[in-house]
Protein backbone atom coordinates (compact mmCIF):
# COMPACT_ATOMS: atom_id res chain seq x y z
CA UNK A 1 0.00 0.00 0.00
CA UNK A 2 1.30 3.44 -0.93
CA UNK A 3 2.69 5.54 1.91
CA UNK A 4 1.14 8.98 1.49
CA UNK A 5 3.30 10.87 3.96
CA UNK A 6 4.75 13.94 2.30
CA UNK A 7 3.10 13.34 -1.06
CA UNK A 8 1.03 16.10 -2.64
CA UNK A 9 -2.54 15.37 -3.66
CA UNK A 10 -4.85 17.61 -5.71
CA UNK A 11 -8.55 17.12 -4.96
CA UNK A 12 -11.12 18.91 -7.09
CA UNK A 13 -14.46 19.69 -5.49
CA UNK A 14 -12.91 19.44 -2.02
CA UNK A 15 -15.18 21.86 -0.19
CA UNK A 16 -18.11 19.56 0.50
CA UNK A 17 -19.62 16.11 0.16
CA UNK A 18 -17.40 13.31 -1.10
CA UNK A 19 -14.50 15.67 -1.83
CA UNK A 20 -14.50 16.98 1.73
CA UNK A 21 -14.52 13.46 3.19
CA UNK A 22 -11.78 12.39 0.81
CA UNK A 23 -9.62 15.33 1.85
CA UNK A 24 -9.94 14.31 5.48
CA UNK A 25 -9.08 10.69 4.62
CA UNK A 26 -5.98 11.68 2.68
CA UNK A 27 -4.84 14.01 5.47
CA UNK A 28 -5.29 11.20 8.00
CA UNK A 29 -2.73 9.23 6.01
CA UNK A 30 -0.25 12.09 5.81
CA UNK A 31 -0.85 13.47 2.32
CA UNK A 32 -0.33 17.17 1.70
CA UNK A 33 -3.31 18.68 -0.06
CA UNK A 34 -4.23 21.13 -2.80
CA UNK A 35 -7.91 21.78 -2.24
CA UNK A 36 -9.94 22.99 -5.20
CA UNK A 37 -13.33 24.64 -5.22
CA UNK A 38 -15.08 27.27 -7.31
CA UNK A 39 -14.26 30.00 -4.76
CA UNK A 40 -11.52 30.11 -2.14
CA UNK A 41 -13.93 30.85 0.67
CA UNK A 42 -15.66 27.52 0.05
CA UNK A 43 -12.58 25.58 1.18
CA UNK A 44 -11.80 27.64 4.29
CA UNK A 45 -13.32 25.04 6.63
CA UNK A 46 -11.68 21.94 5.17
CA UNK A 47 -8.37 23.78 4.74
CA UNK A 48 -8.27 24.66 8.44
CA UNK A 49 -9.24 21.13 9.43
CA UNK A 50 -6.60 19.33 7.41
CA UNK A 51 -3.88 21.79 8.43
CA UNK A 52 -4.83 21.08 12.05
CA UNK A 53 -4.15 17.41 11.28
CA UNK A 54 -0.50 18.28 10.67
CA UNK A 55 -0.25 18.23 6.87
CA UNK A 56 0.64 21.04 4.48
CA UNK A 57 -2.26 22.34 2.43
CA UNK A 58 -3.44 25.25 0.34
CA UNK A 59 -6.51 26.13 -1.69
CA UNK A 60 -7.01 26.96 -5.35
CA UNK A 61 -10.11 28.16 -7.13
CA UNK A 62 -11.50 27.62 -10.61
CA UNK A 63 -14.91 27.35 -12.21
CA UNK A 64 -14.43 24.11 -14.15
CA UNK A 65 -16.86 25.16 -16.87
CA UNK A 66 -14.46 28.03 -17.65
CA UNK A 67 -11.48 26.27 -19.21
CA UNK A 68 -9.34 29.41 -18.99
CA UNK A 69 -9.79 29.29 -15.22
CA UNK A 70 -8.79 25.62 -15.21
CA UNK A 71 -5.58 26.47 -17.08
CA UNK A 72 -4.87 29.37 -14.72
CA UNK A 73 -5.30 27.03 -11.73
CA UNK A 74 -2.78 24.57 -13.18
CA UNK A 75 -0.31 27.38 -13.82
CA UNK A 76 -0.74 28.60 -10.24
CA UNK A 77 0.11 25.14 -8.90
CA UNK A 78 3.20 25.06 -11.11
CA UNK A 79 4.22 28.54 -9.95
CA UNK A 80 4.12 27.35 -6.35
CA UNK A 81 6.58 24.61 -7.26
CA UNK A 82 4.32 21.82 -6.01
CA UNK A 83 5.15 18.32 -7.19
CA UNK A 84 1.71 16.74 -7.59
CA UNK A 85 1.83 12.99 -6.95
CA UNK A 86 -1.89 12.19 -6.75
CA UNK A 87 -4.83 13.69 -8.64
CA UNK A 88 -8.37 13.00 -7.48
CA UNK A 89 -10.73 14.44 -10.09
CA UNK A 90 -13.73 14.42 -7.80
CA UNK A 91 -15.67 17.51 -8.90
CA UNK A 92 -18.65 17.00 -11.17
CA UNK A 93 -21.96 18.56 -12.11
CA UNK A 94 -25.36 17.10 -12.88
CA UNK A 95 -26.89 19.94 -14.91
CA UNK A 96 -30.59 19.01 -14.84
CA UNK A 97 -33.15 16.21 -14.80
CA UNK A 98 -35.25 16.48 -17.97
CA UNK A 99 -38.61 14.74 -17.65
CA UNK A 100 -39.33 15.70 -21.26
CA UNK A 101 -35.99 14.29 -22.33
CA UNK A 102 -36.53 14.80 -26.07
CA UNK A 103 -36.37 18.52 -25.35
CA UNK A 104 -32.97 18.31 -23.67
CA UNK A 105 -31.13 21.53 -24.60
CA UNK A 106 -27.71 21.45 -26.22
CA UNK A 107 -26.30 23.34 -23.23
CA UNK A 108 -26.86 20.27 -21.04
CA UNK A 109 -24.21 18.57 -23.14
CA UNK A 110 -21.79 21.45 -23.62
CA UNK A 111 -21.73 22.37 -19.91
CA UNK A 112 -21.62 18.75 -18.73
CA UNK A 113 -18.72 17.90 -21.01
CA UNK A 114 -16.69 20.95 -19.99
CA UNK A 115 -17.03 20.18 -16.28
CA UNK A 116 -17.13 16.38 -16.24
CA UNK A 117 -14.86 15.46 -19.15
CA UNK A 118 -12.73 18.26 -20.56
CA UNK A 119 -11.57 19.83 -17.28
CA UNK A 120 -10.49 16.45 -15.82
CA UNK A 121 -8.74 15.65 -19.11
CA UNK A 122 -6.84 18.96 -18.96
CA UNK A 123 -5.74 18.17 -15.42
CA UNK A 124 -4.64 14.65 -16.39
CA UNK A 125 -2.68 15.87 -19.40
CA UNK A 126 -0.98 18.52 -17.30
CA UNK A 127 0.32 16.27 -14.52
CA UNK A 128 0.71 12.89 -16.24
CA UNK A 129 3.99 13.62 -18.09
CA UNK A 130 5.63 14.79 -14.87
CA UNK A 131 4.43 11.67 -13.05
CA UNK A 132 5.85 9.49 -15.82
CA UNK A 133 9.21 11.29 -15.63
CA UNK A 134 9.41 10.75 -11.86
CA UNK A 135 8.15 7.16 -12.03
CA UNK A 136 5.26 7.64 -9.61
CA UNK A 137 1.72 8.92 -9.82
CA UNK A 138 -1.91 8.12 -9.13
CA UNK A 139 -4.88 9.60 -10.99
CA UNK A 140 -8.47 8.80 -10.06
CA UNK A 141 -11.31 10.09 -12.23
CA UNK A 142 -14.75 10.01 -10.65
CA UNK A 143 -17.41 8.45 -12.83
CA UNK A 144 -21.07 7.48 -12.40
CA UNK A 145 -23.07 4.29 -12.64
CA UNK A 146 -26.10 6.03 -14.15
CA UNK A 147 -27.52 4.00 -17.04
CA UNK A 148 -30.70 3.87 -19.14
CA UNK A 149 -31.70 7.33 -17.95
CA UNK A 150 -32.12 9.75 -20.88
CA UNK A 151 -33.46 12.32 -18.42
CA UNK A 152 -29.83 12.92 -17.47
CA UNK A 153 -28.30 12.49 -20.92
CA UNK A 154 -25.77 15.31 -20.74
CA UNK A 155 -24.41 14.12 -17.41
CA UNK A 156 -24.33 10.41 -18.24
CA UNK A 157 -22.79 10.98 -21.67
CA UNK A 158 -20.05 13.17 -20.19
CA UNK A 159 -19.21 10.50 -17.63
CA UNK A 160 -19.19 7.79 -20.31
CA UNK A 161 -16.72 9.92 -22.25
CA UNK A 162 -14.60 10.27 -19.11
CA UNK A 163 -14.62 6.47 -18.75
CA UNK A 164 -13.37 6.04 -22.32
CA UNK A 165 -10.72 8.72 -21.88
CA UNK A 166 -9.48 7.17 -18.62
CA UNK A 167 -9.30 3.61 -19.90
CA UNK A 168 -7.55 4.59 -23.11
CA UNK A 169 -5.04 6.83 -21.31
CA UNK A 170 -4.40 4.20 -18.66
CA UNK A 171 -3.22 1.76 -21.32
CA UNK A 172 -0.13 3.94 -21.81
CA UNK A 173 1.04 3.51 -18.22
CA UNK A 174 -0.16 -0.04 -17.55
CA UNK A 175 2.42 -2.02 -15.59
CA UNK A 176 4.23 1.05 -14.27
CA UNK A 177 4.11 2.93 -10.98
CA UNK A 178 1.90 5.56 -12.58
CA UNK A 179 -1.70 4.38 -12.37
CA UNK A 180 -4.91 5.85 -13.78
CA UNK A 181 -8.23 4.41 -12.65
CA UNK A 182 -11.91 5.21 -12.31
CA UNK A 183 -13.78 5.57 -9.05
CA UNK A 184 -17.49 5.82 -8.30
CA UNK A 185 -18.95 6.83 -4.91
CA UNK A 186 -22.34 5.30 -5.65
CA UNK A 187 -25.59 7.20 -5.24
CA UNK A 188 -25.01 9.29 -2.12
CA UNK A 189 -26.94 12.04 -0.36
CA UNK A 190 -24.83 14.94 -1.56
CA UNK A 191 -25.69 18.16 -3.37
CA UNK A 192 -25.25 16.24 -6.61
CA UNK A 193 -26.99 13.03 -5.54
CA UNK A 194 -29.90 14.76 -3.84
CA UNK A 195 -31.62 14.17 -0.49
CA UNK A 196 -33.37 10.95 -1.54
CA UNK A 197 -30.26 8.99 -2.48
CA UNK A 198 -30.03 5.67 -0.61
CA UNK A 199 -26.46 6.04 0.68
CA UNK A 200 -24.78 8.35 3.17
CA UNK A 201 -21.69 10.14 1.82
CA UNK A 202 -19.62 8.34 4.45
CA UNK A 203 -20.38 5.03 2.69
CA UNK A 204 -17.99 6.07 -0.08
CA UNK A 205 -15.05 6.05 2.35
CA UNK A 206 -12.50 4.48 1.95
CA UNK A 207 -13.47 3.11 -1.48
CA UNK A 208 -13.58 6.44 -3.26
CA UNK A 209 -9.83 6.86 -2.69
CA UNK A 210 -8.64 3.25 -2.75
CA UNK A 211 -7.14 3.76 -6.22
CA UNK A 212 -4.69 6.26 -4.77
CA UNK A 213 -3.28 3.62 -2.42
CA UNK A 214 -3.13 0.51 -4.60
CA UNK A 215 0.37 -0.46 -5.65
CA UNK A 216 0.09 -3.19 -8.27
CA UNK A 217 0.67 -1.31 -11.55
CA UNK A 218 -2.85 -1.87 -12.90
CA UNK A 219 -4.74 0.93 -14.63
CA UNK A 220 -8.11 1.34 -16.31
CA UNK A 221 -10.10 -0.26 -13.51
CA UNK A 222 -13.56 0.69 -12.26
CA UNK A 223 -13.21 0.84 -8.47
CA UNK A 224 -16.79 1.12 -7.26
CA UNK A 225 -16.74 2.55 -3.71
CA UNK A 226 -19.78 0.59 -2.41
CA UNK A 227 -17.73 -2.61 -2.80
CA UNK A 228 -15.49 -1.33 0.01
CA UNK A 229 -18.03 0.22 2.41
CA UNK A 230 -17.26 -0.54 6.05
CA UNK A 231 -13.77 -1.85 5.35
CA UNK A 232 -10.50 -0.54 6.68
CA UNK A 233 -8.32 1.13 4.09
CA UNK A 234 -5.80 -1.69 4.32
CA UNK A 235 -8.50 -4.31 3.66
CA UNK A 236 -9.96 -2.21 0.84
CA UNK A 237 -6.57 -1.95 -0.88
CA UNK A 238 -6.05 -5.70 -0.58
CA UNK A 239 -9.51 -6.34 -2.07
CA UNK A 240 -8.93 -3.90 -4.93
CA UNK A 241 -5.62 -5.49 -5.84
CA UNK A 242 -6.96 -9.06 -5.61
CA UNK A 243 -10.37 -8.69 -7.22
CA UNK A 244 -10.35 -5.72 -9.63
CA UNK A 245 -8.46 -6.40 -12.83
CA UNK A 246 -7.47 -3.96 -15.53
CA UNK A 247 -9.21 -4.25 -18.91
CA UNK A 248 -6.03 -4.61 -20.96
Amino acid sequence: MVDMKGRWCLITGAARGIGYLTAKLMAEHGANLILHSRKLEHTEKVLAEVQAMGVEAYAVAAELSDLDQVQAMLEEIDARGTQVDIVLNNAGMQIAYRVDYCKTPVTDFTESFKINTIAPAMICYHFLPKMMERGFGRILNTTSGIALDPQQAGYSASKAALDKFTIDLGSKVQGTNVMINLTDPGWCRTDLGGPHAPNAPESAIPGIAVGAFVDDGKSGRYLNAPHFTGMTLEAAVAKAEAEFNSPY
